[in-house]
């Protein structure tokens, strides 16, 4: 079995005196030392949370219209207790939420209006073509419950242009559309293309469990979808 060597003492006494190590009987004293910083820093930063949670709790009493400006001021709205219902939700709760833009929450609307339900924070991101980071950073106040009967349909990331897919390729990638349906797109886009799934709904007459399975499976491509005809039946 090895031994130490009968210089180790004295090379460790050269090295505390150095300042290389700890002087033997501080090591434990530094290590409590740096326990209690960090204790004290964690404590500073949750008193600093509640004085920012209680700030924004005296704006939301005098404009309870305020809008979020970061995710920090999102956590505090969800500490306090407020949320965000996503399939009852209006626009003025929508215009709450940090970088959201107006055109966003119309197409929100514009399905919920036409019973569209959302099941979840991925059908709000492929709807809204949003970063993850900043639909996750709205995920404290989002509540997702679903209304009447049926379940959430399961979904895919996979994206057909509607303005531009030919007839074949609607027909295989888009099961969900009838054959008639996809002959009335084929003839409604000739005329103008589809905006988005609200438009797509309206124009086509869509129920709500279809434009449900179609979202983030489609996009809207804007340039001229061609000369091809729907197919005679």
């Amino acid at each position: 079995m090895a031994r130490g060597h009968w210089l180790d003492p004295l090379a460790r006494g050269l090295l505390e005196a150095a300042g290389q190590l700890p002087r033997r009987g501080q090591s434990q004293s530094s290590t409590v030392q740096q326990a209690d910083q960090l204790a004290d820093q964690q404590a500073e930063h949750q008193a600093d949370q509640q004085v920012e949670q209680d700030l924004l709790e005296l704006k939301l009493q005098h404009n309870p219209q305020l809008r979020l400006s970061s995710s920090d001021e999102v956590r505090h709205a969800a500490a306090l207790g407020w949320r965000l219902d996503v399939n009852r939700a209006s626009a003025a709760d929508w215009l709450r939420l940090p970088q959201i833009d107006p055109k966003q929450v119309d197409l929100l609307l514009r399905l919920q209006q036409g019973g569209v339900q959302l099941s979840g924070l991925e059908d709000l991101q492929r709807l809204l073509d949003l970063p993850e980071a900043l639909v996750r950073s709205w995920e404290p106040l989002l509540q997702f419950r679903w209304y009447g009967d049926g379940s959430p349909a399961a979904l895919t990331p996979v994206r057909v242009d509607l303005n531009r897919a030919s007839a074949s390729s609607l027909e295989r990638q888009l099961p969900q559309l009838t054959a008639e349906r996809r002959q009335r797109l084929l003839r409604e886009r000739q005329r103008a293309p589809f905006q988005d799934l609200a438009d797509l709904q309206q124009r086509l007459q869509l129920p709500p469990g279809v434009v449900e399975d179609l979202i983030g499976k489609v996009r809207f491509g804007q340039g001229p979808a061609g000369p091809e005809l729907p197919r005679s039946a």
